[in-house]
């Protein structure tokens, strides 16, 4: 069961996600993270904050899809995770590490 703290941390993030530069430094960090499920949650709660079903539309693929695609035990293709991103208005960089 989840507690109010719970619910109100969630919101407030997904408040924050919808500022374009917060939600492309939050999915930079957690792609950081060597476990795949981070970055899949990472992308998943910037699609909540932008609405699921306007970034499923955007992004061509049906939204109970792009729930299961996004989920804890998703499997996203890569052609998947680039509609979401062109749909979300981000893109994925690649930089050197250090």
């Amino acid at each position: 069961m989840k507690s109010k703290t719970d619910r109100s941390y969630k919101e407030g993030l997904l408040k924050r996600l919808q500022d374009p530069s917060f939600a492309a430094e939050y999915l930079t960090a957690s792609a950081e993270d060597p476990e795949p499920r981070v970055y899949l949650s990472a992308l998943r709660n910037v699609a909540e904050a932008q609405g699921m079903s306007v970034v499923a539309k955007a992004a061509g693929i049906p939204r109970e899809s792009l729930y299961r695609a996004l989920s804890a035990k998703g499997n996203p293709r890569w052609s998947t995770l680039s509609a979401v991103l062109r749909a979300t208005g981000l893109k994925l960089t690649v930089s050197r590490a250090s």
